[in-house]
């Protein structure tokens, strides 16, 4: 319960470095990539603090499966006709797993980890 608290406090800060590690300085970014433009940049990270947060609630339930329902179902086939680029999305997951698990310590995320690799599994 303590690391999903500090995981909520911090979901901001988790989130924007999360995105500065991996996207912020990449050709996504640019002028013609899938992120430029204030709304397309505005919905990676509303999507990345909604991953976040459902993960942080499977985490507490230790249920994985609450993923499938209200995150995965669905979401690959809309990224695709929306051309929105899976890799990418993943690879901000993956750097939000390391961005949780330097905030709250090894081992709580360690289990947060299992929750986002689940979510990068289901788009990969």
């Amino acid at each position: 319960v303590r690391a999903a608290t500090a995981i909520a406090a911090n979901a901001s800060t988790i989130v924007k470095e999360a995105v500065a590690k991996s996207l912020l300085y990449s050709d996504i970014t640019r002028p013609g990539g899938n992120m430029y433009t204030t709304r397309r940049y505005a919905a990676c990270i509303r999507d990345l603090d909604y991953y976040l947060r459902y993960s942080t609630y499977a985490m507490l339930a230790g249920d994985p499966s609450i993923l499938d329902e209200r995150v995965l179902n669905g979401l690959k086939e809309t990224y695709n006709s929306l051309g929105v680029p899976i890799a990418a999305t993943v690879q901000a997951i993956q750097a939000m797993k390391e961005v949780t698990a330097s905030l709250v310590g090894a081992d709580a995320g360690k289990e947060m980890g299992v929750y986002l690799d689940y979510i990068s599994s289901g788009l990969s």
